[in-house]
C-alpha cells in the first residue's frame, strides 16, 4: 500500500537504538535528569528563530481538529499560538473523537468541516481522499516537506502518488518503560530477547510486584503489542502482507504471535488486575500506576511508545532515573521498529490552511512541541537539543537514524472499521483474546472474519 513497505527493514536501527538508549540512560543518571532547565530557547522555533516564511493572514480564521486531550492538546495549542503570532490568523482547536473519520463525517454532513484535521492513520488519509474531503498540499508545503522529511515519511502521506499529509507527530512504538526501583529490588536486568523479558518478569513477580501493566480498555494498545511481536517473529515481508490482508489472519504466523503473547497475557498474576482489571484500565492509568506507589507500584513495566512520557510526567517519577526504558525485545532474529504518527490534512483549501500545513512541516513548529516533552517529530531538521532529556533525544535520534527502515503501525494501515474503531474489529478481538488467551484459533477466526469484511476481500 505504501512504497516504503518495499524497503527491507534491517535490525541496524534496533541495535543502534539499544546502544543509544543504554548510553542515554547512563547520561541522564549522571546529569540528574534536569536538562530541562538548561535549555535557553535559542534554537529555531522560539519566537526568535524562523526557518520558514509564512504569509500575513490577518482576519483569517482556521479550525484544526485532532483527538488529542490533556497535556498533548495543551502543548499543540502552544504551536498553534506561535502560528497565530507569526501570521495574524486566529486558530481554534476542535477536540475530535475516535474514529476521527466518523467525527469528520458528521461535521462535513453538517456543513462545518474543520480547515485542517490531524489524522492518526494512513488508512484514514486514504478514506478522506476517497470521500473527496482531503485537498492536496500546495507548492510551499511540498517544498517544506521535501526539505525536512525522509522519503518514507513523505510516502505514507501520499495517496495515488499525490501528497495529502504532513506527518507532524511520530511515535516510536517499540519501547517498554519500567520502574527502576522495582527492577533494582528484583535484581532484574534490561532484556534483549523475549526469553529475557519473561525471565525479568519472573524475577519481578518473585519480588512481590506484578510484572506488567496493560491498558486493555483501549484496544489500540493491544494491537501495538501484537505488531511488535509479529514484526520481530514473522519478519517484515509477512508484516507487509498481513497489513494489506494479502495473507489471512488464520495464517500460522499469526497463531505463533498470539501464542507468544499469551506467555504474558495468559500467565496468572503477570498482568496488573488480571485480565478483567486490565480491560478496565485506560492507557494513561496503565502508565501512571507503574510509576506511583513507592516500593509497591501496581506493576513494574508498561509497554508503549515514547508518548508514555506525557503520562509519566503526571507522576513524581523522573524519566531516566525512576522511569527507564528499553527497546521492545527481539522475539525473532531482530528487535522490531514499529512507528506511528499523526498527519495534518487539509479539508478546506485556503491560503491560511496551506500556510498552517507548511508551518507544521517546518522544524520551527516541531521544535516548540519537542521542547515541551512527550513528543517526537519525524522531521529530520529538528535539533536533538530541542528534546528535554537524553532519553527523549535518543528516541528521536533512533527514529531519524532508521531512515526508511521502519514499519508503520499495522492497525493504522488497515481500514478504520478493522484497525481503528473502539469496541470493533481488531481492537475488540484482541480485548477478547486478553480475556481468554487460550483461544488462539477462535481469535484468529474472528480476526479473519472482521478483516475480510473491512478490507472487502476474502484473500
Amino acid at each position: 500500500m505504501h512504497s516504503k513497505n518495499s524497503t527491507i527493514r534491517t535490525h541496524r536501527a534496533a541495535t543502534a537504538l539499544a546502544a543509544l538508549l543504554a548510553g542515554a540512560l547512563a547520561l541522564t543518571a549522571c546529569s540528574g535528569g534536569d536538562d530541562k532547565k538548561k535549555d535557553d530557547g535559542g534554537e529555531s522555533g522560539g519566537a526568535t528563530g524562523s526557518t520558514v516564511t509564512l504569509p500575513k493572514l490577518d482576519g483569517a480564521n482556521l479550525e484544526v481538529a485532532a483527538v488529542w486531550t490533556g497535556t498533548e492538546q495543551a502543548n499543540f495549542k502552544k504551536v498553534l499560538a506561535e502560528f497565530e503570532k507569526r501570521t495574524g490568523a486566529k486558530v481554534t482547536f476542535v477536540p475530535a473523537q475516535d474514529p476521527i473519520i466518523n467525527f469528520l463525517g458528521s461535521k462535513i454532513a453538517g456543513g462545518q468541516p474543520p480547515d485542517v484535521a490531524m489524522l492518526p492513520q494512513p488508512g484514514a488519509i486514504k478514506q478522506a481522499v476517497e470521500k473527496k474531503w482531503a485537498k492536496p498540499l500546495g507548492a510551499d508545503a511540498l517544498k517544506e516537506l521535501r526539505k525536512n522529511y525522509s522519503q518514507g515519511w513523505q510516502d505514507i502521506g501520499k495517496v495515488d502518488g499525490k501528497q495529502y499529509g504532513v506527518y507532524y507527530k511520530a511515535a516510536n512504538k517499540s519501547l517498554i518503560w519500567y520502574n527502576a526501583k522495582a527492577f533494582d529490588n528484583a535484581g532484574a536486568k534490561e532484556p534483549k530477547t523475549w526469553q529475557d523479558l519473561l525471565t525479568a518478569a519472573q524475577a519481578v513477580y518473585d519480588s512481590g510486584v506484578t510484572p506488567f501493566s496493560v491498558g486493555g480498555a483501549d484496544g489500540w494498545t493491544l494491537t501495538d503489542w501484537f505488531e511488535n511481536v509479529y514484526l520481530s517473529q514473522a519478519g517484515p515481508e509477512k508484516y507487509d502482507q498481513l497489513a494489506q490482508h494479502k495473507i489471512k489472519w488464520t495464517d500460522p504466523s499469526v497463531k505463533q504471535a498470539l501464542t507468544t503473547l499469551a506467555q504474558i497475557w495468559g500467565k496468572k498474576d503477570f498482568v496488573a488486575g488480571g485480565a478483567d482489571g486490565a480491560l478496565q484500565t485506560e492507557f494513561p492509568a496503565s502508565v501512571t500506576q507503574t510509576f506511583t506507589g513507592g516500593d509497591q507500584p501496581k506493576a513494574a513495566m508498561v509497554y508503549e511508545g515514547d508518548f508514555a512520557q506525557v503520562n509519566i510526567g503526571d507522576t513524581k517519577a523522573k524519566v531516566g532515573t525512576d522511569a527507564k526504558v528499553f527497546p521492545f525485545p527481539a522475539v525473532g532474529s531482530s528487535a522490531p521498529v514499529v512507528s506511528g504518527g499523526d498527519a495534518a490534512v487539509i479539508l478546506k483549501d485556503s491560503k491560511a490552511a496551506q500556510a498552517l500545513a507548511t508551518f507544521l512541516a517546518s522544524p520551527d513548529a516541531a521544535t516548540i512541541q519537542a521542547k515541551l516533552g512527550g513528543y517526537l517529530s519525524p522531521n529530520k531538521n529538528v535539533p536533538d537539543s530541542a528534546y528535554p532529556n537524553p532519553v527523549q533525544q535518543t528516541i528521536a535520534k533512533a527514529l531519524i537514524a532508521s531512515g526508511d527502515d521502519f514499519r508503520f503501525d499495522m492497525s493504522d494501515q488497515a481500514p478504520q472499521a478493522f484497525g481503528g474503531t473502539p469496541g470493533k474489529g481488531e481492537w475488540k478481538d484482541l480485548q477478547d483474546f486478553l480475556k481468554n488467551p487460550k483461544d488462539v484459533a477462535g481469535t484468529q477466526a474472528k480476526l479473519e472474519k472482521d478483516a475480510a469484511a473491512a478490507y472487502g476481500n476474502g484473500s
